[in-house]
């Protein structure tokens, strides 16, 4: 609508979602939950600021990517243990994504990467005693799930960062 760049588009939704990501992050560490007031404001951010950002048609478009995303959240949740406020992010942050093919690369490298780095970081962490006593509270630390939320943020942070960097 307001006839953006890919790059400057990237940006100013990147701008929007860092502190719904941070806020995300925390949650999920602290509690092992992602709120839904999370959720809504991702979905929200994407639905004022995307429609303004993107050409309609792509906007239009990537509602389908919430649907496709909520769907395989919602299977994995019931077959795999995968956590519904993990399902419930993914598919609000898929809007954010482009559906190209070179974009469904780099998001599954992002992904797989993040993931494993926030995992290595949060187990090594928790097994430090003067780190853990500076959040003692954080569920995180004592349950044997990871808080999913970290791979998930960064991976939306990082791609709308790596987008408004090389777009």
């Amino acid at each position: 609508m307001l006839g953006l760049s890919a790059s400057a588009a990237a940006l100013v939704l990147l701008l929007l979602v860092t502190p719904i990501c941070l806020w995300v992050i925390y949650t999920d560490l602290k509690y092992m939950k992602i709120r839904n007031s999370a959720v809504l404001a991702l979905v929200a951010v994407f639905a004022v600021a995307g429609v303004l950002v993107l050409p309609v048609e792509v906007w239009l478009w990537r509602w389908t990517h919430l649907v496709v995303i909520l769907a395989i959240g919602i299977v994995l949740n019931v077959i795999a243990h995968f956590g519904a406020g993990d399902a419930k992010f993914a598919a609000a942050a898929a809007p954010f994504f482009s559906s190209s093919p070179d974009s469904i690369r780099l998001t599954v490298i992002l992904l797989a990467g993040l993931t494993l780095a926030a995992f290595a970081a949060h187990r090594l962490l928790r097994a430090i005693p003067a780190v853990r006593a500076l959040a003692p509270d954080w569920v995180s630390w004592r349950r044997r799930d990871f808080p999913f939320g970290l791979g998930l943020a960064g991976t939306l942070w990082a791609y709308l960062a790596l987008v408004a960097v090389l777009a």
